[in-house]
């Protein structure tokens, strides 16, 4: 906890400083995310060094990585509304390097574990508690975030901490949900053919696609991909019934992740697959020491 407040009191004086002496809120907005992913990994290095049961870790683990995504999220609603999409989206891609550096066997995304109970590699009933620690870190993380915008160090942050939220969704409900399914899907291909064929790059080059969707979605669903990040981030927000937020979010992604799933098992997929160059044991540039 002491880290924690020392730490905070740090961030504060410099962003004070630098938002006085240069009134750079986008500075402000990255020191914030820097923070918020600086927090979490020293949460993240408690757990792994105090929590013995493998379980328990592993959920306290989806928890603050889930808490991590959607405070850093959070913040990126405000770069992207202030800065434009093409700023948003470079911030995006260096926290989608970093997220899949880090967090080790955590997802932070609940269909993941759909397709694992699919795929046998879990129960039904793990895979529920691992949604639910999600959720529980996505949700109780704008606290955090609302504590930091009501400071308003940032003119970008002015009324934001308490402002009514408008729903992302800006097509009907069902188209809304074949863009997040069909996004999904495209997505989780990709994960797993990069997997699988380990290229050089491996992650930088699956974060640059998954950038890339979540942008083409940007003004039609707001290319989420993500239920628990559209539920911390928009659920009950004017714009959309919790209904129809569900049947976006949830079912379409979650149907996009299982579509996915059995698509990648097609055999003329695999047989192009199995074609498409040299195998790496190791494609991750970034740590040559670590699998992918």
């Amino acid at each position: 906890m002491k880290f924690s407040v020392d730490v905070l009191g740090v961030f504060l004086k410099v962003v004070i400083k630098i938002n006085r002496e240069t009134f750079a809120p986008l500075v402000v907005s990255a020191l914030f995310i820097v923070l918020t992913s600086l927090l979490a990994h020293a949460a993240r290095s408690a757990a792994r060094r105090l929590v013995k049961d493998a379980f328990l870790r592993l959920l306290l683990e989806e928890a603050i990585a889930a808490a991590e995504l959607c405070g850093c999220c959070f913040e990126l609603i405000i770069v992207a509304d202030n800065f434009g999409v093409a700023t948003y989206a470079v911030f995006l891609f260096v926290l989608t390097c970093w997220w899949a550096l880090s967090w080790g066997e955590a997802t932070a995304c609940p269909y993941t574990h759909l397709e694992d109970v699919i795929e046998g590699k879990c129960d039904i009933r793990a895979a529920l508690l691992k949604t639910w620690a999600e959720l529980g870190g996505g949700l109780l993380v704008f606290k955090y975030v609302q504590m930091y915008w009501a400071l308003e160090i940032s003119d970008t942050h002015k009324d934001r901490a308490y402002q009514e939220c408008t729903a992302d969704l800006q097509v009907p409900a069902l188209y809304g949900a074949v863009v997040e399914g069909a996004a999904t899907c495209l997505c989780r291909l990709t994960s797993r053919a990069l997997a699988d064929l380990s290229p050089r790059f491996a992650t930088a080059i699956d974060a640059f696609i998954g950038t890339s969707l979540v942008v083409a979605a940007f003004d039609y669903s707001g290319g989420y991909f993500n239920p628990v990040l559209a539920t911390s981030l928009k659920a009950g927000c004017a714009g959309h019934s919790l209904a129809e937020h569900a049947a976006v979010y949830w079912a379409g992604a979650g149907a996009g992740a299982v579509l996915a799933l059995y698509l990648y098992r097609v055999p003329v997929l695999q047989r192009l697959l199995r074609c498409s160059g040299t195998v790496t044991a190791n494609g991750d540039s970034f740590w040559p020491d670590k699998e992918d």
